[in-house]
């Protein structure tokens, strides 16, 4: 009975005392509102590296589209060392986030132009991927382009029937969209890049996804579509059968 009173005494002094609920709400919100902030910064993570790979890819076609070295007064060639230019500054532009390294892109020359080996067809254009170089280390399915198995490595290297790429009269489809041709005689710079994403915080919060992205322009000036070239000294071809960040 003596212990009693200042029992009591002590539980009413602490159910009394107030000093240390903003601790205790603090440490139990403390986590969900972390969790939260983390959450929302990956998200804005994801729409930034997004609209990134985005303006890559655009900036690549574009690009593409434009480079070579005038052949006569109204005639460009297309050569190895304009797309290694093009493709190198793809990977500047990605380096922030690691794209060559964690993706995967490739440039197709989607051409419907009259080859000298097109007989066939009474001198008609024939629409083809012409040939495809590529950079970075991702590869295998959703990282390759989907016509890397259609394109030989060797493709419009040289002017020849064996080396004329891959026939495509229905035009580039990706993923159930419309169909991308580019005008007879022309042709288009089409470019693909898939990545797998880095989240900031592990993956306990957004797991990592594959972009994929893709970008097309056609063909700005008058282009000698015969091969893309490869005057001396020869530049080293970024053929789709290489992978290096």
């Amino acid at each position: 009975m003596m212990l009693a009173a200042p029992v009591r005494a002590f539980a009413h002094r602490l159910r009394a005392d107030r000093s240390g609920v903003a601790m205790i709400e603090f440490a139990l919100s403390a986590p969900i509102v972390l969790a939260i902030g983390c959450y929302g910064t990956e998200l804005a993570n994801l729409a930034l590296v997004n609209m990134r790979i985005s303006q890559i890819a655009l900036n690549l076609a574009d690009n593409a589209s434009r480079v070579g070295i005038y052949s006569g007064l109204t005639t460009q060639q297309m050569r190895e060392v304009d797309v290694n230019d093009i493709l190198q500054a793809a990977r500047y532009q990605g380096n922030s986030i690691g794209l060559t390294t964690n993706g995967r892109i490739t440039l197709s020359s989607l051409e419907n132009v009259t080859q000298s080996y097109d007989t066939a067809n009474n001198g008609a254009p024939v629409q083809r991927i012409h040939w495809q170089r590529c950079v970075g280390a991702k590869r295998g399915a959703g990282y390759d382009s989907q016509f890397k198995a259609n394109v030989p490595v060797a493709a419009g290297s040289d002017a020849t029937q064996a080396n004329k790429g891959y026939d495509l009269p229905g035009g580039i489809v990706d993923n159930g969209s419309a169909a991308i041709s580019p005008p007879g005689g022309s042709g288009l710079m089409y470019v693909e890049i898939n990545y797998l994403t880095k989240p900031l915080f592990g993956t306990w919060l957004v797991p990592p996804q594959r972009i994929h992205y893709t970008a097309s322009f056609i063909v700005r000036d008058k282009r000698d579509y015969t091969q893309i070239y490869n005057p001396s000294p020869a530049a080293t071809r970024s053929t789709c059968d290489l992978y290096s960040a």
